[in-house]
Order: structure tokens, then sequence, then C-alpha cells
């Protein structure tokens, strides 16, 4: 048995498909499946029903790959040993952001750690919750910046900022002549969402819903950017909440209708996501130490209310 057979066995679990396996691990399709043949007959097991299409794990299989993927990231723990022995930062490392956060904070960081930690072959993707959950657990990411709490077993949450939410409430609204916004004077008939599938769009289904408001009416309108979001409500339909940092995004004009909540102001917990047996610890940490540096002069708010995304 080798830790190369191993690797073999888990990309096929995971495509349900020797072909689409054996691209993803840069070998032909001959050679990853005689490999696997071989590890089986040295077990004396079936891994693979292969009648099946897709092809399926059979109950021993199941097993194995459980065991598989322990055995599998335990030997490439021995490098990461060695990197942080010798203070080594840097290889490869795969970060996913939400959609959410990804344009305000990653111009914020990305710069500072690319010129501090030169070493590091950073791969950032955008992804949406569900996804990164998937791709941590799996192995795909080694990290993740993402909208908590979210209580996934097995994925550490090490919270970088509380973002207060901001009312985007354009001149002739009702709210408009407000100094501070209350969460009771939100309507949730009223504002602009973003789609489906946006924890934001489920932290403003949140707050609204500690507010009392009704959640069974349609809404008039749901966008997948801010920037739609902060349009529509220019012509008149509705308002938007933005998270704080998109907000000193926007045009001077657009500022302008950009009104806080009273204390406690509604915020979302911002953290770094990575699975509990990480195996490259010395990058994770020094990604959270450039973006606390780079993001606490930003948001200055103490005095927040985080709103659980997940929470309905």
């Amino acid at each position: 048995m080798t830790i190369t057979q191993l690797h073999y066995v888990l990309a096929v679990a995971e495509y349900q498909n020797f072909t689409k396996a054996a691209k993803t691990c840069f070998v032909t399709q001959p050679t990853l499946s005689m490999q696997i043949q071989k590890l089986e007959d040295e077990l004396e097991v079936q891994i693979f029903d292969r009648t099946k299409k897709p092809i399926e794990l059979t109950e021993v299989g199941k097993k194995i790959v459980s065991q598989a993927k322990n055995i599998v990231n335990e030997s490439e723990r021995i490098q990461d040993i060695i990197d942080q022995d010798k203070g080594f930062i840097g290889g490869e490392y795969k970060l996913g952001i939400i959609p959410t956060v990804m344009p305000t904070l990653l111009p914020m960081f990305l710069k500072t750690f690319i010129t501090k930690y030169p070493k590091v072959q950073l791969k950032i993707l955008e992804l949406t919750t569900p996804q990164i959950i998937k791709q941590l657990k799996e192995g795909h990411i080694d990290a993740a910046i993402a909208v908590t709490p979210l209580a996934e077993e097995n994925i550490i949450e090490r919270p970088l900022f509380y973002e207060p939410f901001v009312a985007y409430i354009p001149k002739n609204h009702r709210l408009s002549n407000e100094e501070k916004i209350e969460t009771t004077d939100l309507d949730i008939n009223d504002i602009l969402l973003l789609e489906d599938g946006h924890c934001f769009r489920d932290g403003i289904l949140n707050l609204c819903s500690a507010s009392k408001n009704n959640l069974h009416q349609k809404f008039q309108l749901e966008s997948g950017s801010f920037e739609t979001l902060v349009k529509l409500a220019n012509e008149g339909l509705g308002m938007t909440l933005l998270p704080y940092l998109h907000s000193k995004e926007l045009n001077t004009e657009n500022f302008e209708n950009c009104k806080h909540f009273t204390d406690p102001k509604p915020a979302r917990e911002v953290s770094l996501l990575y699975p509990k047996n990480e195996l490259k610890i010395q990058i994770t940490t020094a990604l959270k130490d450039i973006i606390d540096s780079v993001v606490s002069g930003a948001i200055a708010f103490l005095n927040v209310q985080i709103i659980n995304p997940k929470k309905r």
C-alpha cells in the first residue's frame, strides 16, 4: 500500500469516475486503474462497485476512504512540520472568499501579504458559503473567509472583524430624513435584497425577523450585486442594506444616502476558516495577522450586535 494509491482512491471516490480522477491526479486512466486494482488485490477487498454508473464505494470501501483521508492528511503534515521548524512560509495556499466580502477586503490585504510573503503561491477563489464548507471538508482549499458563526464540525472559526450593516436610503424614501435608523424601522417588503444563496441576504432576513417584520411577502426585486441594488434604490424602488466596508466604496453622492443604525449596530462576524487538521497553519496565522493589521483601523465600531446568517 502506498500514499499515491490512497490519493488515487480518494480521487475516484470524489469524482465517481476513473477518467476524471486520473486527470486531477495528472496520470493516465490505465495507470490509475492499475494502481487501484493492485491495492484491492493486496487488501483482498473491492473498494469500488464498478457495475454502478456512476461508480460507487462498497461498504468496506467507505471505511477505507474515511481512513485514507486521515492517512493522506497526516503524511502531508510531515512537510508542514519541516516548514514550521525551518520558519519557512511558502508553497501553494488556496483561499476561498465569499462574494460579499471579496471586493472590499481583498484589495486591503493582498498587496501587503504577497509583498511580505513572496514565497507563498496564493490562489484565491470566489465561493459561496456552502461551497467553502464542502471544499474545506474535502481538502480542496486550505482556508476561507466567510461570515460566521457556522458551527461546522471539524472547521475552526477565527473572527477577523465585525462589520456593521449600513442602510442605503435614497432621497424621498420614507426614512430619508432620519439621522439614524432603528432596526424596528425596517420593512422587509421595502428592502432590495441580494439573490438567494448569499449569506448577507440571510443576515438581513434574520435582522427583519428579529424586528418582527413579515417574512412571508414576496420581495420586489433581488439582485446578485450591491451595485445593482444601489442603482435600483436610486430609481425609487426601495432601500437596501450594505456592509460597512462596501459603503465606503460608494461615490460621494451615493455615500450621502448611507445611514448608520443606532447602538448596538447590527453587524456580521467575518472569520477565517480552516480545518482542524490544518496543514499550513503558519501561512494561515500569517494571513490572519496581515488582515488584522489592515482592517483594525478601517472598522472602529465596537458596540455591535452580531446577526447570525444561519439562524432563521
